[in-house]
């Protein structure tokens, strides 16, 4: 039998959602991203609300933790150890939900001052800070206009709290876009939009938005060029995809604007022969196949199994894996696995530091170092350089990043032309992002959009 708790002793009740939410921003921390940990902390839950709210509060404190450590240091006396992260991480996740849900005071400070008493694995295992973090806590509820109010006294001074990025971050991107900064860095600590791009096989824009419509789910064709962005819907709330009429069957994908605005900028016809490199997670592959169903193939070459594997899932649910080719191996090291035969259109989605995507991976901003740029450039440039070596004359290749840092995207493409005379930029003319020396600048948050540059570049013939 077990034995009756002893009277007068209160029993933790350790809300599920929050546990899932510590494990995952705990991790998070200690240097995994957010996409590695999700799905085995979260997305395991079984009830939709309580994934509903560990997303939430997760994706929430690591897009405001700067912010949300600063009250801590007001709010306290004095710092907390380093043994005792855990204990600022849960203080972090209660404040969050005090300055930005609909949870009742007293129930996140309840379920905050239970999740630090509770035993290793559930929580803290910390019952001596059960009174601070309940004192802490109702002291911001006091004070929580004063200290938003205290932030913005000093705007330079409290620039990191006031936008939540590290310094590093902050000052780059100021110093890249001097009229546009601010922008930018309210976009980051924006909710993402959602956005679908439907299978233009089996669907249209209006007919499945009327789909939608009879499930209640309201969607709306964005103002973007229709151009190359023609088969896209912004829904007005997130949803469970695997809900939506057709998404076994491949009639629509998960993917940003901004993203769709690849395939028709590459401009592909039937007879091109045609490459994407660094092709993982694979949404711009099957877009590309989707939009010109009259190529025969695509080549997709990304350097890990596992991210290849992620490519062959979505090819295979959009059933246009026959259509496709797929090669493991480094980009750099072309010569082992081409065959020789020259493309006419290339495609480099380049790794990148991810900046223009922080509003929907708000991890990044904690994972991302200013160490790893230079490599970066020089990983950007020696891929280029080789995909470079696999263009036909008169062929054409588009660049890619999810960067807003120039480094990465307009000088980069300097660098390349000034060493490359047989490279032409092709301009890009449309009315969305900004006009760069090279290429375009889709900035994060323009018309619901993340951030995305774009540079379209043709081989000449040799003269």
């Amino acid at each position: 039998m077990t034995p009756a708790a002893k009277p007068g002793r209160k029993k933790i009740r350790v809300s599920i959602a929050r546990q899932a939410a510590l494990k995952t921003i705990k991790r998070v921390f200690d240097g995994q991203s957010l996409s590695v940990v999700q799905p085995t902390t979260i997305d395991i839950l079984e009830d939709g609300r309580d994934r509903g709210l560990a997303n939430e509060i997760s994706h929430g404190v690591l897009r405001w933790h700067w912010q949300l450590a600063f009250f801590i240091s007001q709010l306290l006396s004095k710092p907390l150890k380093q043994k005792d992260s855990d204990v600022q991480l849960i203080l972090l996740m209660a404040l969050y939900e005090l300055k930005e849900c609909r949870t009742p005071d007293y129930a996140v400070i309840n379920d905050a001052v239970d999740l630090v008493r509770a035993p290793p694995g559930k929580g803290a295992g910390k019952k001596w800070a059960a009174g601070l973090v309940n004192a802490v806590l109702r002291r911001f509820t006091r004070e929580k206009e004063a200290l938003l109010a205290l932030v913005q006294a000093a705007p330079v001074e409290n620039a990191q709290a006031i936008y939540s990025h590290p310094c590093w971050m902050l000052e780059k991107i100021e110093k890249d876009w001097p009229e546009d900064w601010r922008q930018i860095l309210d976009a980051n600590n924006q909710r993402p939009t959602f956005w679908l791009r439907i299978n233009q096989a089996r669907y249209d824009s209006d007919q499945y938005r009327q789909l939608l419509a009879e499930k209640d789910i309201e969607a709306h064709i964005p103002v973007l060029d229709d151009e190359v962005a023609d088969h896209a819907l912004k829904l007005e709330q997130g949803v469970d995809v695997r809900t939506l009429p057709g998404f076994a069957d491949g009639a629509f994908s998960v993917q940003d604007v901004g993203a769709q605005l690849t395939a028709g900028l590459l401009g592909a016809s039937a007879s091109d022969k045609v490459l994407d490199l660094c092709a993982a997670p694979g949404g711009k592959t099957c877009h590309l196949l989707e939009r010109y169903r009259d190529l025969d193939e695509v080549v997709a070459v990304e350097l890990e199994e596992q991210r290849m594997r992620r490519v062959r899932e979505n090819l295979q649910r959009l059933k246009l894996e026959s259509r496709a080719k797929l090669i493991v191996a480094d980009v750099r090291e072309y010569k082992r696995w081409w065959d020789g035969d020259l493309f006419d259109r290339i495609l480099i989605d380049a790794p990148c530091s991810a900046s223009g995507v922080i509003r929907r991976h708000p991890d990044i901003k904690t994972l991302r170092r200013e160490s790893d740029i230079e490599p970066l450039v020089q990983l950007q440039s020696e891929i280029l350089t080789s995909a470079w070596q696999m263009l036909a004359a008169g062929g054409e290749l588009l660049y890619v990043t999810c960067s807003v840092f120039k480094d990465e995207n307009q000088n980069q493409i300097a660098d390349f032309i000034g060493v490359n005379s047989d490279a032409e930029e092709i301009k890009i003319m449309a009315d969305w992002g900004v006009p760069c020396e090279h290429g375009r600048q889709l900035l994060p948050g323009e018309q619901d959009a993340d951030g995305f540059y774009f540079c379209r570049l043709k081989k000449q013939y040799e003269k």
